[in-house]
């Protein structure tokens, strides 16, 4: 039987240490391909509660465990951060984990290494209350998602041959449920000129001239992109502009765009490349419409090339991970969760997206407080996201045993 009125006091107790810790992660920078320092200052904390094992893989992935069982479950936060932006925009230092009563202010508060203070704790709950089952549980703190979301699981499942039954997100959700998310792709459409000298423009062919009815088409193009009951509709907007010409006083002989692209369910990379290339613009300036590489190294060096296509996924309502966190949070908290999705997009892209491993997502913070300044955090989510994380591995047995 599970005790839950043991685990939420359990997960009270720890309240203070889970702040603590979450400071000192925010105190130290981790901006993607930069985390090492933070990875670290992780791995001393699993020390500290007693995981079973700490493994950091080649690509630098954190990945604690607990427990022997046959039964692999894995929870997952990405623990490396944006940048702070504009520094006056902040009311505290970004790097301080300023704290009041109720919040934790400070970059990578909900996005997202809250969610990794409640996974140790949850953890530490586990093995403290005898919550072990036939299951493994692997805590992971990834790194690179705001670079490349996803990225860090490719290599987890190719490389380090690791496939969970089934994968908690910890990003922040508000506590609450979500079960899915829009895909995300970038793209580049670049078109060609001549260049010649800017006092006899007529001479030459104006590459960012040939781009302007492009960026026209596109507008309209998200206006007419598919809607979805569920995940809402796809979207895209043009995100960077570039261009090349001899000088300032010269026509400009090539130009090119960035394109972000969310995929809702029932798109693809293909039907979405197929869209842009097939708009009149387009085909009349013969411009070139493809994907972009992502092989920037992680901070040990390690280069691992993939395209920037992150795909959509959705898990059913009635999916027993699903219903495994709705009967959790019923049984901790005595009410019914919210069950919604995210606007942006996490590393089940890859986990669910790419290789149909079931992803589920619960974590301290708000979507809001994602990339903003002044980002920060609840105390009361980490308590309560921490007594969901000890929680859920016994409910899923309980509920696969049926």
């Amino acid at each position: 039987m599970i005790e839950f009125k043991k685990i939420l006091e359990k997960a009270n107790e720890y309240k203070a240490d889970m702040i603590k810790f979450l400071r000192d992660m925010i105190a130290i920078p981790s901006e993607s391909c930069d985390e090492e320092k933070v990875i670290l200052r992780i791995k001393e904390e699993m020390e500290k509660v007693g995981f079973d094992e700490i493994t950091i893989d080649p690509m630098g992935n954190i990945i604690g465990r607990i427990g022997h069982g046959s039964h692999l479950i894995a929870m997952d936060a990405h623990i490396d951060t944006v940048g702070i932006g504009e520094i006056n925009n902040w009311k505290y230092d970004p790097y301080k984990g300023y704290e009041d009563d109720e919040n934790i202010f400070g970059r990578g508060g909900s996005d997202q290494e809250g969610g990794m203070a409640s996974m140790v704790y949850a953890g530490k709950i586990i093995k403290e209350l005898g919550l072990e089952d036939d299951y493994t549980l692997l805590i992971t703190g990834t790194v690179q998602e705001e670079d490349c979301d996803g990225l860090c699981w490719q290599y987890i499942i190719e490389e380090d041959k690791i496939k969970p039954e089934f994968v908690v997100i910890t990003e922040p959700t508000s506590c609450r449920i979500y079960r899915g998310h829009r895909g995300r792709m970038e793209i580049k459409v670049s078109v060609t000129g001549i260049s010649c000298h800017g006092s006899a423009p007529e001479r030459g062919d104006n590459a960012i001239y040939k781009m302007a009815p492009i960026l026209l088409e596109l507008q309209e193009l998200h206006k007419r992109l598919l809607d979805n009951e569920f995940l809402g509709k796809g979207s895209l907007t043009v995100s960077e502009i570039f261009y090349s010409s001899p000088s300032r006083c010269a026509v400009a002989d090539g130009c090119s765009i960035s394109i972000d692209r969310r995929l809702t369910d029932g798109e693809t990379y293909l039907s979405a490349l197929e869209e842009i290339r097939n708009l009149p613009s387009v085909k009349s300036s013969n411009a070139v419409v493809e994907m972009y590489d992502y092989e920037r190294p992680s901070y040990t060096g390690l280069v691992y090339p993939t395209k920037s296509y992150f795909p959509t996924w959705v898990l059913p309502r009635e999916h027993v991970v699903c219903d495994t966190l709705v009967e959790s949070y019923q049984s901790l908290f005595n009410e019914e969760p919210v069950v919604d999705k995210w606007t942006f997009s996490t590393n089940a892209v890859s986990i669910m997206g790419r290789y149909n491993i079931p992803c589920i997502g619960f974590g301290p913070g708000a979507e809001v407080e994602a990339h903003a300044p002044n980002e920060k955090t609840f105390k009361s989510h980490l308590v309560k996201a921490c007594a969901m994380y000890a929680s859920i591995p016994s409910m899923y047995m309980k509920n696969i045993k049926k």
